[in-house]
């Protein structure tokens, strides 16, 4: 029978996983407490950054349906649970690994697909989901407005042309 402490515990990991977008497994060996902290506050506010045993953890995942980490829990194990953008976090991820070699990406899930180490550097390569949105509304606008001048156009050189011909027709019937 599991204890109740550690029962709570995969419950409460188990949560974490189905209300999070994302988490990332990193191994975090030779890191301070205090590069710790300074790698929490690096992922923003929309991440939470949680030191945790791999066996029960492990247990969580597959309780919230990711069966995909199973390989990646060995080694002292540390979980970044994202709810905000995946970007965000990924980028304060790979910046503190830069900086502190001794943090390791293992590689993590992302909406319930499996991501390796590599894919988390290139989603953190990506830029920020505001930074898209506003792109893709950009390019709408462009091609709203290359249709309303198109629109536009239309009558226009309509008039243009009737009244070129209501002039020639003019000077015909003058000369006439």
């Amino acid at each position: 029978m599991a204890r109740p402490d550690k029962a709570a515990a995969v419950a409460e990991l188990a949560e974490q996983f189905r209300s999070s977008n994302a988490a990332v497994l990193t191994e975090y060996r030779g890191l301070t407490v205090a590069q710790l902290k300074t790698l929490r506050r690096s992922l923003g506010e929309d991440a939470q950054y949680a030191v945790v045993k791999n066996t029960l953890t492990k247990i969580a995942a597959n309780e919230a349906g990711i069966s995909t980490l199973d390989d990646l829990f060995n080694g002292p194990t540390a979980v970044a649970f994202i709810t905000g953008d995946p970007v965000t976090s990924a980028k304060g991820l790979r910046d503190f690994a830069k900086d502190n070699p001794n943090l390791v990406i293992k590689g993590g899930v992302l909406d319930g697909k499996a991501l390796s180490a590599d894919e988390i550097k290139k989603l953190a390569d990506l830029e920020s989901r505001e930074v898209l949105l506003s792109k893709l509304a950009g390019a709408f606008k462009g091609k709203q407005s290359q249709a309303a001048s198109l629109f536009q156009a239309l009558p226009s050189k309509f008039v243009r042309t009737a009244e070129a011909l209501r002039v020639k027709l003019a000077e015909q019937g003058g000369a006439e």
